[in-house]
């Protein structure tokens, strides 16, 4: 369907108040096809636009350690000589699959709220201390895929928050702005960096030193968003979501509930893999091309060296193809 208000410099959607007086809430849901979580985390300032402050800052740090921290686990279960290489017979409880960042309310995040910004000191320290406090550092230590699910103002820190996740889905609402030369700010969350990786150094130079916003189909043109949605994934169908820590999936916001259905794929999934598949993108992405070559035959041959002595490495792939049940849409083995 043709994209309606893609044009629009101000959000036009509008939600009751939150009445939770967390400033950042994080919550699970079980994703109906691969019964793996979704853990999503969402900033709680609606009538602030979602301003990040000291405390919301550091909120945000902590629950993306504690998240990294978890999946770390799963990694060490498998290294302590599950079989099956599966988390789920560790003792987690429906493991997750991705992590969803979002926020209440009409918009992601319109930046800093100035009456109480993060120390910019604090936050451009490499100091292990500090790290601890940053929270798109802690983003990049997590080993599941982040989706960012964007709406509404994603504006110069916001910015930066966005540009943690691996994937960006927003709707039509959605609008990019880096104001940090307006102001005479400095990036210290990677904007400078991260942004000529998704788009062109061009395109993103164009960005930053205007200050000027950025519509949500221009965005998806550039390869900012990754996907644009103006309607709920016709999968989910009457689908509802239950999730805990006080988040409510709304029937219109488009953005998550797209969000969810990808998470959900992603879930079906062979998760050792797609953890170490993210690992091989995110690694490759820092270094030149050979040198990431390099680094995927190295993941390549380490997961291999674990998994192909047990028989089964094809297995599945084997009993996919030959399934003759199985619904098909070309003529394909897949």
């Amino acid at each position: 369907p043709k994209l309606q208000g893609a044009n629009m410099l101000t959000p036009t959607r509008e939600r009751p108040p939150s009445q939770n007086t967390e400033v950042v809430l994080s919550g699970r849901l079980l994703l109906p096809k691969s019964r793996k979580s979704a853990v999503v985390v969402s900033i709680n300032r609606p009538d602030r636009l979602n301003c990040f402050d000291t405390e919301v800052c550091h909120r945000l740090a902590q629950i993306f350690n504690d998240i990294a921290e978890e999946i770390l686990q799963y990694d060490l279960v498998i290294k302590s000589g599950n079989p099956d290489g599966n988390e789920d017979d560790g003792g987690f409880n429906s493991p997750i699959a991705a992590v969803i960042f979002t926020g209440q309310g009409p918009s992601f995040c319109a930046g800093a709220d100035l009456s109480d910004p993060p120390n910019p000191l604090e936050q451009s320290s490499d100091l292990p201390h500090y790290l601890r406090l940053n929270p798109t550092h802690q983003m990049s230590r997590i080993g599941v895929p982040i989706i960012g699910a964007l709406k509404g103002h994603v504006i110069t820190g916001g910015f930066e928050l966005a540009l943690g996740c691996d994937i960006l889905i927003g709707d039509p609402t959605t609008i990019f702005r880096d104001t940090h030369v307006k102001f005479g700010l400095a990036p210290c969350w990677g904007l400078s960096q991260k942004l000529s990786q998704r788009i062109s150094p061009g395109r993103a130079k164009i960005i930053s030193f205007s200050a000027k916003a950025l519509k949500a189909e221009t965005a998806y043109e550039w390869g900012l968003l990754d996907e644009l949605v103006d309607e709920s994934p016709a999968s989910l169908g009457d689908e509802e979501f239950e999730c805990s820590g006080g988040i409510k999936v709304e029937n219109d916001d488009y953005a998550l509930l797209r969000a969810l259905e990808l998470a959900d794929m992603i879930g079906c999934n062979d998760s050792v893999m797609v953890r170490r598949y993210k690992r091989a993108i995110v690694e490759g992405a820092h270094v030149d091309f050979g040198k990431g070559l390099q680094r995927e035959r190295e993941l390549g041959l380490a997961h291999y060296l674990e998994v192909v002595g047990d028989g089964s490495t094809f297995e599945g792939a084997k009993v996919f193809i030959t399934d003759g049940s199985r619904p098909r849409t070309v003529s394909s083995k897949l």
